[in-house]
């Protein structure tokens, strides 16, 4: 049963498709959720909901690639929304929130994120359909559904959506299946050490044996890897072994004391490369966008008079303003609630006049440069968390103009900035990936009204299922930095991005930022914007800047393994160009890299539930003390098994596409 259906028949925005839709963003939103919260990254999710949604509906007559193409669209906003907690578990960080209420942390994540549907709309002419940013993931979700059309009206009846959903789960069931043996102790999850260098420095080593760690390096690409190896050797091989020899310690343990350097100093130096990374960015992007906008105003007169191409119809002017309103009230209506909650109250008035003029200019020029960024690099390798660190600052900054600081305010002003910013976020997340979704509807002839609508549905959804989400896993680990105190787990989420944001905001507000290391962070940034730049002039392989910022700010257990992924990638891509077909080949390593993030994802969010259910911090656990040959059992595992996974994905890209999906 079709829900929308014009002059010329195209089944399109379904009821059965949007269901699929929201069950694929639930199963994304909870697994993205965790491995932000983990490693500090959100993978996008269209490819994989497109090859589940052909395999699916090709059980079902009359579905279509547009069809596909809204299941994909409902079901990206899984990688968007999940991003939200770059930012929101900085309210319990800073111990303002014990967990997060869900009428208020569903209403941040859903009036943020429609506002940002609503702020990309005028720019799809600008940065899509005029516009020549290559888009990568929208282009490849658009040629993974042209084949899969085509193939089902060659009538190979979706085999090689079936062939791709196949890889998805072997990607899922492996990286799950070894995270479940680590789970039972008889296999480690990880290997580390720490060493000294010489008489006083010292640093060391982290490697986690996790497949949803190397499918993130596979999918963000070997550019992206290399740039963040050299951000790990400046923090590993450079940054902590001075900092260490400087600030000599004897009598101190070796892991605290290096985690100690990198926890206090070397991340800041690496939140200075992330903000000249952004800024860069943002000088970079000023006059093309300042003229497509100008080209998407013509444009849109113009078509207010057409006579009504499907293909180039946005949601009209009059919904546009209707939602924009319904969302500023809600965001007003946020923003006073909280700061009546508080010590703030008194000047609420002024907080919210002060907030909601920066949600509408900053989250419309922060809309602008993700949509950009994504169309240029990616929604998975786009640096919003660089614009969220812009973000924070700025708006820490802007509070200290309306409210002065004392010690009975700052912290209710440092929760306010976070709120506030996570808002802001929202817009942002959401920008970076509906832009993605445009052009793939592009390319395969979508109606951009309809699609619009089925993002927003897909927000809606995926903002529903973060707070629950989100309280689970605070109840099973908790978040590094916070009070912790009804965690059941030991060893707490990173949460990498929620503990800088928050520091940066509790510095800004405090007055209290290690200037010195971020000082010595920006002259690094601006030395990594030499260097792409002169790669760039040389038409060499890149380095980007924020993945260098990133290399040094993440830890290394987030960063090592996302680097040998894009290795990995690389190679594979590289013996897949000898293919019969190599496009084909090529896709089917994304869908196993993309089904090893789901599976490990996944597992994770349902070991947190086990955790909380049974209150035992290792459920699965057979041993309970220290098992000597677990740390070779599980690298033997890991290695072995993603052998067999490539092995597996080269075979069938060498074989007949009608005997690989047998």
């Amino acid at each position: 049963m079709s829900m929308q259906h014009d002059p010329g028949h195209r089944t399109e925005l379904t009821i059965r498709g949007v269901i699929l839709g929201i069950a694929i963003c639930l199963v994304f939103t909870a697994a993205n959720v965790y491995l932000g919260l983990r490693v500090g990254l959100t993978v996008a999710s269209s490819i994989p909901a497109a090859v589940i949604s052909m395999a699916v509906l090709s059980f079902f007559a009359g579905s279509n690639i547009r069809e596909n193409n809204i299941v994909q669209t409902v079901a990206s906003a899984a990688g968007a929304m999940s991003a939200i907690i770059f930012v929101l578990p900085g309210l319990v960080i800073v111990d303002w929130w014990s967990g997060f209420p869900f009428w208020e942390a569903f209403l941040v994540c859903a009036s943020g994120g429609v506002l940002g549907v609503l702020f990309t709309i005028p720019l799809r002419r600008a940065l899509v359909t005029n516009s020549d940013l290559p888009y990568p993931e929208g282009v490849a979700a658009a040629e993974v559904l042209k084949v899969g059309s085509g193939l089902q009206e060659s009538g190979t009846n979706g085999s090689a959506a079936r062939e791709g959903l196949r890889a998805i789960m072997l990607g899922a069931v492996a990286s799950a299946g070894l995270a479940i043996l680590a789970a039972t102790r008889i296999a480690a999850g990880d290997m580390q050490g720490f060493f000294r260098l010489g008489v006083n420095s010292a640093s060391g080593f982290m490697f986690p044996f996790s497949f949803a760690l190397l499918g993130v390096g596979h999918l963000v690409g070997l550019s992206v890897g290399l740039a963040m190896m050299v951000g790990l050797a400046i923090a590993w091989a450079g940054a902590i072994p001075i900092l260490t020899a400087m600030q000599n310690d004897p009598n101190g343990v070796l892991e605290v004391r290096v985690m100690g350097i990198w926890t206090t100093q070397v991340r800041f130096i690496g939140a200075g490369a992330m903000a000249v990374a952004a800024l860069w960015t943002l000088g970079r992007l000023a006059h093309p966008l300042v003229s497509g906008f100008a080209r998407t105003i013509a444009a849109a007169r113009v078509n207010e008079t057409a006579t009504g191409d499907q293909t180039d119809r946005d949601v009209s002017g009059r919904m546009i303003l209707v939602l924009a309103l319904i969302c500023l009230a809600l965001i007003a209506a946020l923003v006073w609630g909280f700061a009546s909650g508080t010590v703030l109250a008194p000047s609420g008035f002024g907080l919210t006049l002060l907030a909601i003029p920066f949600v509408v200019i900053a989250g419309f020029i922060i809309a602008a440069i993700c949509g950009y960024m994504a169309g240029l690099v990616g929604s998975s390798n786009s640096p919003v968390s660089g614009v969220g660190i812009l973000a924070v600052v700025t708006f820490s900054a802007l509070l200290l103009i309306i409210v002065p600081v004392s010690p009975e305010n700052s912290s209710a002003l440092v929760a306010f900035a976070l709120f506030v910013t996570a808002i802001v976020f929202g817009v942002a997340v959401t920008s970076n990936d509906n832009l993605q979704d445009l052009k793939t509807g592009q390319l395969v002839g979508a109606a951009p009204w309809r699609q619009q609508v089925a993002l927003i549905i897909g927000i809606v959804a995926g903002a529903a299922v973060i707070p629950p989400i989100l309280n689970l896993l605070a109840q099973a680990y908790g978040f590094a930095g916070a009070p912790n105190v009804a965690a059941i787990a030991a060893d707490p989420l990173p949460a990498p991005q929620a503990n800088l944001i928050s520091t940066l905001a509790q510095g800004v507000i405090g007055k209290t930022l290690n200037w010195s290391m971020i000082g010595i962070g920006v002259l690094i940034g601006a030395a990594a914007v030499a260097l792409d730049s002169f790669l760039s002039h040389r038409k060499w392989m890149r380095l980007p800047p924020l993945a260098i910022g990133m290399g040094i700010y993440l830890p290394m257990s987030a960063t090592l393994p996302v680097m040998i992924g894009a290795g990995i990638g690389w190679w594979y891509n590289n013996r897949a160009l000898r293919a019969p077909d190599p496009v084909r080949a090529q896709h089917l390593g994304v869908l196993l890299a993309s089904g090893m993030i789901v599976g490990e994802s996944l597992f994770g969010v349902l070991i947190a539930g086990l955790i909380v259910g049974l209150n035992n911090q290792a459920p699965l656990a057979l041993l309970t003390g220290e098992f000597g040959p677990a740390t070779h059992i599980g690298f033997i595992s890991f290695i072995v098994i993603g052998i067999l996974l490539y092995r597996w994905a080269l075979g069938k890209s060498f074989a007949a596409p009608d005997a690989a999906a047998r």
